[in-house]
């Protein structure tokens, strides 16, 4: 934005805002991208003053920010940018007062962020539009997930599009923030290399895994009601599949690349009816150990329903029909309390047409997003010593390494500033989100059709025996 700024933050106490969103100002304060007049309004219902909540604003943030990172000279002036009002977002009487406290500075844009619960963001725009805050020089942030169906998602979609333009809509995508998601979209369009390999021809399978060792923590109202296909593999995990398969954009801009994402999702082989039980796997964590530490079943976990069948676990077997992909399969796989927290993709080569050498084995690219970022290729080299003996070889990419980073940006601080800059490049578009949900309602249903429930597996392992089963058919294995 080129005037004065207000970034409000509705649901300013709640994790999201203390450990990433407020975090990730600090640094983009630090660093000197934020502008000069951007001013922070954390908006919640608790009685706080504005400084107590810049209090406890420094208490998290200094829990999450490195030692090295964090400066107190630094802190006090990020602090004089954070204003604190508090309201009930529900009730429409408070916004004419959340006006009237904004209007003090007089005429500023704004940026609503939307930290709440997607069954608040309704109420919130139309709240918004009656109070005069959602004029055209304003913007709003959604966090996934975007509802929690098709119908759902379509009833926020239209709400939202009746006080706002899709221009002034960013739906936010942590996955998408990362440093190696974008350069995924580099490795394939900036080199030669890659792209007469990148199809079905050269590829045996894709596999694309988000597994974490952390149970629900303090979600478990939210995570009970939503589970992971909701949580993770409706948004991160086809966000990912989109930019592995979409084609090269004619231009890379916002609606150029997602254009091309959107294909794709709307490609997307339907799994429904009795191909539910075929081409997914759902589960939930048992009790087991983490690190050598024991660990309680999902349904002992705070706020978990007793008999909850909600799964903490989904693998699915997805395919493509285009020219591109068709035939190979995509493999997806997500959950709680697995064995080690990893995120990465691999890209499975065939192998060589014709194999000369008894122990050659098929190339392999792994793009690791988390925990350190990395992307490296696996290629077939002879060992040293006697004889024609091969062995796989690993040619490293580490990103921080490679441009000598002393410190890795978080996914967060890239997209807030983009929308601060108004770049929706890296944000989900309304149709894009509708396609995603289109594909995945069938599957929700098919396991409430067929009474699937979750099959348990011992927390600290790799997740149900059925999901090793999902690839031992096709002759393939997970990744670990």
């Amino acid at each position: 934005m080129t005037h004065p700024c207000d970034m409000l933050v509705f649901g300013g106490t709640g994790d999201l805002a203390l450990h990433k969103l407020l975090p990730a100002l600090y640094h983009l304060h630090r660093d000197r991208l934020l502008p000069a007049d951007l001013r922070i309004v954390a908006l919640a219902r608790q009685p706080l003053g504005r400084d107590a909540y810049r209090a406890l604003a420094e208490r998290r943030c200094r829990a999450q920010v490195a030692r090295t990172s964090f400066q107190a000279e630094t802190w006090q002036s990020f602090a004089e940018r954070i204003d604190y009002f508090a309201m009930d977002a529900s009730q429409s009487a408070h916004y004419g007062r959340l006006a009237r406290h904004l209007d003090n500075a007089g005429p500023r844009g704004r940026i609503h962020y939307l930290a709440t619960a997607p069954s608040l963001f309704e109420d919130i725009a139309a709240c918004l539009a009656n109070a005069g805050l959602a004029g055209s020089d304003a913007r709003i942030v959604l966090e996934k997930p975007i509802g929690h169906s098709l119908a759902s998602a379509l009833a926020i979609n239209q709400s939202i599009g009746q006080v706002f333009q899709e221009s002034q809509v960013f739906r936010i995508d942590h996955y998408l923030g990362k440093e190696t998601v974008q350069n995924l979209m580099a490795l394939r369009f900036a080199n030669a290399l890659f792209e007469p390999l990148w199809r079905a021809g050269h590829i045996d399978h894709v596999q694309i895994s988000v597994c974490e060792t952390l149970g629900v923590e303090n979600r478990g109202s939210y995570y009970d009601h939503a589970g992971a296909m909701r949580d993770m593999l409706q948004n991160h995990l086809l966000q990912l599949l989109c930019l592995v398969a979409m084609e090269a954009p004619v231009r890379f801009d916002a609606e150029a690349v997602r254009n091309e994402k959107v294909k794709i999702l709307e490609a997307l082989k339907p799994i429904a009816g009795l191909d539910v039980k075929d081409r997914t796997v759902r589960g939930q964590y048992a009790a087991g150990k983490i690190g050598g530490q024991e660990v309680p079943a999902y349904y002992f976990e705070k706020n978990v329903d007793n008999d909850s069948d909600t799964e903490t676990f989904v693998a699915l077997q997805a395919e493509i029909d285009n020219w591109r992909w068709a035939g190979v399969p995509f493999y997806l796989r997500t959950g709680k309390r697995l064995a080690r927290k990893c995120s990465e993709i691999i890209i499975q080569f065939k192998p060589v047409p014709h194999r000369l050498f008894q122990d050659g084995q098929a190339n392999r690219l792994r793009i690791r997003l988390q925990p350190e970022e990395s992307i490296s290729l696996q290629l077939m080299a002879k060992s040293p010593g006697k004889g024609m003996h091969l062995a796989p070889v690993e040619l490293d990419l580490n990103l921080a390494h490679a441009f000598r980073q002393k410190r890795r940006w978080d996914a967060y601080e890239r997209l807030l500033l983009d929308v601060i800059e108004g770049d929706s490049t890296l944000f989900m578009r309304r149709d894009e989100v509708e396609a995603a949900w289109r594909w995945v309602d069938p599957i929700i249903g098919g396991w409430h059709a067929y009474y699937q429930r979750p099959r348990p597996y011992p927390a600290g392992s790799w997740g149900p025996e059925q999901a090793h089963s999902l690839l031992e058919q096709q002759g393939h294995a997970w990744h670990e």
